[in-house]
């Protein structure tokens, strides 16, 4: 690997965890601006994918003469199941964070897991699981004992205050008549 290509990894590596960092936090200030719908965040972030990931590369891959060509039924189809499995994961961070879950413990729980999933999923489709160690494995658990931690510690917010009530204060009703002016026009008359 050149020089180059490893900074391209640390850059790309950067941007996975600012954005997928920045993600949990976001939606749920974007959630919360939606009447905490489960649905309509799940539209947005769609339409974010459908302009990022589709619309944009397109655009790239016919301005280089590269769309047509070089689609396989296997590299689609795995593809695809990428792009489903990460919108299921988009749902069910929705799903928890419109459930009473906070970015501060959802977050590190869904990125503690996702990696042992990815791992085991890894392995299978590699057919690496020999070559896996004890320390690899201690390592995984560490991942999962990180996360379980996190949760377990998390900081709690303090509870909203319910708005309090505006004092009461003496009104006239505007459809009654007054009683003060009837009154002044009394002393007026003597």
């Amino acid at each position: 690997m050149s020089m180059t290509q490893f900074l391209l990894v640390i850059a790309g590596i950067a941007l996975t965890a600012l954005s997928w960092g920045s993600y949990g936090p976001v939606l749920h200030e974007g959630q919360g601006n939606l009447n905490n719908d489960r649905i309509k965040p799940l539209i947005c972030v769609g339409l974010a994918y459908l302009v990022v990931a589709v619309i944009i590369p397109s655009a790239i891959l016919i301005s280089q003469g590269k769309f047509a060509g070089g689609w396989s039924f296997g590299g689609f189809s795995w593809s695809f199941a990428a792009g489903v499995a990460g919108t299921f994961g988009a749902f069910g961070i929705i799903l928890a964070l419109t459930n009473g879950g906070k970015p501060w413990f959802v977050m590190p729980l869904v990125f503690g897991f996702a990696p042992v999933v990815t791992t085991i999923i890894s392995l299978y489709t590699k057919n690496l699981w020999s070559q896996a160690g004890p320390v690899f494995y201690a390592g995984l658990i560490m991942v999962v004992a990180g996360a379980v931690t996190v949760l377990l510690f998390a900081p709690n917010a303090p509870p909203h205050k319910k708005p309090e009530a505006p004092a009461v204060t003496q009104t006239e009703d505007a459809h009654q008549p007054s009683a003060e002016p009837a009154a002044e026009s009394e002393t007026a008359e003597k």
